[in-house]
């Protein structure tokens, strides 16, 4: 049996986020995607993306790449009593808790979302991306149109998890496994300095950046994405304690 690779999408995310990474990974891997759209917490995505993978038989590895949103639950299922995950990316994420400031301006961003949610979703869109692909109205409206296909109620519902996820960093710090930590250079969503912080809790961890991309690496960057996903199966797993 091959590999299993569990893809944990991000907010605003369907499966399609992915769409140009799993073609890229599908003969090395048995590639499944989690679902983070029904949820209420961090705690219940990562529960469910468990289930994703409960037939995977012991002996058989399993890696986990979480993106954005998808690396709180991937942290959030280390971090818990589930299985042994043999590598870990995390990809343009944060292992900070939500701050006071962050939290009110999530709540505004609910507010927003009620009111226009295309309009979020197109400023979010800009705001995700590097600059050089914002030209590029076609690609841009794909993106947009990815995004909107959650539908604002799942939209909320992703934002007040985010809030009250857990903080995990004591728990990083004790992980033995493969770890990539990948951001995109010019990722404005989650800044670069956050990846070096996550990077440096991890003791297993490398970081990797991936140049002339914004936040949204699985859709400007799918080939960099993959080849750091790949690189996994080349290392050994250690104690995940």
């Amino acid at each position: 049996m091959k590999p299993v690779l569990l893809l944990i999408p991000g907010m605003l995310n369907t499966a399609a986020v992915w769409r140009e990474v799993v073609p890229l990974l599908a003969a090395r891997f048995d590639v499944r995607i989690a679902d983070v759209q029904t949820q209420s917490s961090i705690a219940e995505m990562a529960r469910d993306a468990w289930e994703r993978v409960a037939d995977v038989p012991q002996g058989v590895q399993l890696r986990v790449c979480g993106f954005s949103m998808g690396g709180y639950v991937a942290i959030e299922m280390v971090a818990g009593q589930g299985r042994r995950v043999d590598g870990l990316v995390l990809l343009d994420t944060s292992a900070r808790p939500e701050s006071a400031e962050g939290a009110a301006l999530r709540e505004k961003t609910i507010a927003a979302i009620a009111r226009d949610f295309d309009k979020v979703t197109a400023g979010v869109a800009q705001f995700a991306t590097d600059d050089a692909r914002h030209a590029d109205e076609a690609w841009m409206a794909a993106l947009q149109s990815l995004m909107r296909e959650i539908g604002p109620e799942a939209a909320i519902r992703q934002n007040r998890a985010i809030v009250g996820r857990a903080d995990h960093r004591e728990s990083l710090a004790a992980l033995r496994i493969p770890v990539r930590v990948v951001c995109g250079r010019n990722d404005r969503i989650t800044p670069p300095e956050l990846s070096q912080e996550l990077a440096g809790l991890i003791p297993s961890a490398r970081l990797e950046w991936i140049e002339g991309a914004g936040h949204m690496t699985p859709l400007e960057a799918p080939a960099q994405v993959a080849a750091a996903i790949a690189s996994l199966l080349d290392t050994t797993t250690g104690d995940n304690t």
